[in-house]
């Protein structure tokens, strides 16, 4: 997989998972430096399981389970 469809895959399974259209979570992303992290740490995250992936961005945009 490329690290542009990484980030892709990325931004499609983050957007179900907080339930928010992929352009805001693309927004998002873009702004908060989650693209360029995708990219960066490409080797370490994508050989991650779905959930430790979810998981792992939301501590990285600091959002927490209620």
């Amino acid at each position: 997989m490329s690290k542009i469809s990484f980030q892709t895959f990325c931004v499609e399974h983050y957007s179900q998972h907080i339930q928010k259209d992929s352009t805001e979570v693309y927004k998002m992303f873009v702004n908060k430096g989650v693209l360029d992290l995708l990219s960066n740490d490409y080797e370490d995250l994508h050989g991650m399981g779905m959930e430790y992936l979810m998981q792992f961005i939301d501590e990285y945009l600091g959002v927490m389970e209620e």
